[in-house]
């Protein structure tokens, strides 16, 4: 890769997660196959974006967080529904995002035992977040996903915005007025 060169979704990824890290003394925050593993001997500072990523991790994780959106899978179903994912990162991936709380596996039969996964509610409340990458990937990508058209309204053709919105008062947060933000 150039210096120039458009990034694709897999290395903005990894840049997220190369400076989500603020180091204190020798912490550091290692990522291992696109999950995250913290060393402590001091908890190190991260991001609610650092936070967010330690459970989710890495493309393949966001992929089946995808295809599991529809409704729950079977494991040949996932393979088929995420092209290019080899069995052993397939089955890698689904234990750690079951051990996240990001999806359920569910028996289907016992001998052999064969499962069905779905997502928790904390799986499936990553459905927005997917969206807005998946529409910024379209927009960078250009004819590689499908063209560079944002998503848009169905009744108007107005592309649309994501905005951060207060749903008791209903006015938009603007990012001119951080200050008037704050996590609780």
């Amino acid at each position: 890769m150039a210096i120039g060169d458009p990034l694709d979704v897999d290395h903005l990824l990894l840049a997220i997660c190369n400076l989500l890290v603020i180091p204190t003394g020798c912490n550091r925050l290692a990522y291992h196959g696109g999950m995250a593993t913290t060393h402590h001997d001091n908890s190190p500072s991260v991001t609610a974006l650092g936070a967010a990523l330690d459970r989710v991790g890495d493309r393949w994780s966001l992929q089946l967080v995808e295809a599991l959106l529809g409704g729950p899978l079977r494991y040949g179903e996932l393979a088929g529904a995420v092209p290019g994912i080899a069995p052993n990162i397939l089955a890698d991936r689904l234990r750690r995002l079951e051990r996240a709380g990001l999806l359920a596996g569910t028996p289907y039969s016992q001998r052999p035992l064969r499962m069905a996964y779905s997502l928790t509610s904390d799986g499936r409340d990553l459905a927005g977040a997917l969206r807005l990458l998946a529409d910024w990937g379209a927009r960078q990508g250009g004819s590689e996903t499908g063209g560079g058209d944002p998503l848009r309204h169905t009744t108007c053709g107005t592309p649309l915005e994501a905005r951060w919105h207060c749903p008791t008062c209903g006015l938009v947060a603007d990012d001119a007025e951080p200050e008037g933000l704050t996590r609780l």
